[in-house]
């Protein structure tokens, strides 16, 4: 564009010149300039308008001074750093600030931040993982505990109670029962003995079944009975690993410190079921036959009543059997009363008209079951004589079958007579047992019958407290105990006569 010959230069002052309205009341030749420019005092903009060339000028010189006053703080804060580090123990005005703003991010975002020497960092840091370790476990905590079960029947008192104290152990479980053949007083008695012991009554691990049950030795009622104590220690009996049924005609070969530090090297899972898949002359006089346990329904005692129909062996499982004294892990004693597959309880239906149901009740359950199948061990703990050929009850115990107990190195034994000379030759030679005083005499209200020392009687030899429970001192039993149990579970065989 061109006026006068000449071209026009645009300048921002010329432009800002031409932008803005004219000046009331003057001609129409004014320029605007910044001497006559005035602030309105109404509304609009509030800030005075420049021409371009003051506005940079004005905008240059506060960046000079910006500059300038920052240069001049750098300096400073380098020399007072450079003089701290080099001659204060205390913490610089940087590091201060740095870690004032640190601090106040940690807190607005929860976090609580230490601010400690370091040699107390170190020793919070070092105090960490202990203070956050699970706390040791108790003294024995890797030792078993064995729940019993010893039964009896009518005159057995004494020598249910003889047999309890041979067994005792502050770390077990027992349930106590004398079936209801036994007279009500002697029933009572029991009860009173076990109310009036003061170490029964101190470890609370002696249970009494009051309410007794019948029981027939072939027939289904001794499966229930035994069913029934195990229900009541998984209920009361606290932690224990073990099941061990007895009656009162066994005794033990040696002391629970053996037995108990035998066991705990064996795997928990293991089941002592002596069994055999062969029935022979079994199927045509045990699984065929059909009876009728009058225990189940009378209250007295009688034989088993015989069915003329006979039954077909079940092709749904396989019948099992062997002996009806057991020693069974936790595990399986939980799957058998509880029975969440409904196998326990079909076999136990089965069971109730089966001969002898106690010897093959537990041995086909476990071995139609596969996840148990490999932990059964083909043994049950006892020492056993038959008579040539067998009968119903084993060969009476006597002293010149001791040699043949102590060969076996069985923990158990059966079947003894009523105080016969062999168990206080047991009592003497195996358990180091005291003698009993005469009559089983009574000692304020409490019948005395002396207990099997052990580690958990301490230095009383009476064993009248519970010192440490988890103190052995297991003996020459304890090295019988090992070699029958290398044979039978720690052997090549050992997988080879499971189920049979």
């Amino acid at each position: 564009m061109q006026a006068n010959g000449r071209g026009e230069q645009h300048s921002p002052r010329s432009a800002a010149a031409k932008s803005l309205p004219p000046p009331r009341g003057g001609g129409g030749g004014e320029h605007y300039s910044a001497a006559s420019a005035k602030t309105p005092r109404g509304g609009g903009a509030s800030t005075k308008l420049l021409p371009g060339s003051a506005a940079w000028l004005v905008d240059s010189r506060w960046a000079r001074s910006a500059a300038l006053s920052l240069l001049l703080f750098l300096a400073v804060a380098l020399a007072v750093t450079s003089f701290s580090s080099s001659s204060s123990p205390y913490v610089s005005a940087s590091s201060f600030f740095s870690s004032s703003h640190k601090d106040h991010l940690a807190v607005e975002a929860g976090v609580h931040v230490s601010q400690q020497q370091p040699e107390a960092a170190a020793a919070a840091t070092n105090a960490t993982p202990a203070a956050a370790s699970p706390p040791p476990p108790p003294p024995g905590a890797d030792l078993p505990r064995l729940a019993y079960l010893i039964s009896g029947s009518k005159g057995d008192l004494d020598r249910l109670w003889r047999t309890l104290h041979a067994l005792y152990h502050p770390r077990n479980q027992y349930v106590v029962h004398l079936d209801r053949e036994s007279p009500v007083a002697e029933r009572l008695a029991l009860a009173a003995r076990v109310a009036n012991s003061t170490v029964f009554r101190r470890a609370g691990n002696v249970h009494v079944i009051r309410r007794a049950n019948m029981v027939t030795y072939r027939g289904p009622t001794m499966v229930a009975n035994t069913l029934h104590a195990c229900a009541v220690l998984l209920r009361r009996g606290g932690a224990w690993d073990w099941f061990i049924n007895l009656s009162a005609s066994d005794y033990p070969l040696m002391t629970q410190d053996d037995i108990l530090h035998v066991f705990s090297t064996v795997p928990k899972n293991v089941n002592f079921i002596e069994h055999t898949g062969y029935l022979g002359w079994k199927e045509g006089q045990r699984a065929r036959p059909l009876i009728v346990d009058p225990g189940l329904y009378g209250s007295k005692k009688q034989d088993i009543f015989w069915v003329s129909q006979k039954r077909e062996v079940p092709t749904a499982f396989k019948l099992f059997t062997g002996s009806a004294w057991v020693a069974l892990s936790r595990d399986f004693v939980e799957y058998t009363v509880w029975g969440w597959d409904n196998l326990p309880r079909t076999l136990l239906m089965y069971y109730a008209n089966f001969v002898s149901s106690p010897e093959g009740y537990f041995q086909t359950l476990i071995c139609n079951a596969p996840r148990f199948v490999p932990t059964v061990a083909n043994h049950d703990l006892h020492h056993i004589q038959w008579d040539v050929p067998p009968r119903q009850h084993p060969h009476a115990l006597e002293l010149a079958d001791l040699p043949a107990m102590l060969h076996s190195g069985a923990p158990f034994a059966r079947k003894f007579p009523r105080d016969d000379p062999v168990l206080d030759a047991i009592d003497a030679q195996l358990l180091g047992r005291p003698r009993r005083p005469a009559n089983n005499g009574t000692a304020g209200g409490e019948t005395v019958a002396p207990f099997v020392p052990g580690g958990w009687c301490g230095a009383d030899a009476s064993c009248r407290n519970v010192d440490n429970d988890w103190v052995l001192r297991p003996g020459p039993g304890a090295e019988r105990f090992k070699r029958l149990i290398d044979r039978i579970v720690r052997s090549e065989a050992f997988p080879n006569r499971q189920c049979k």
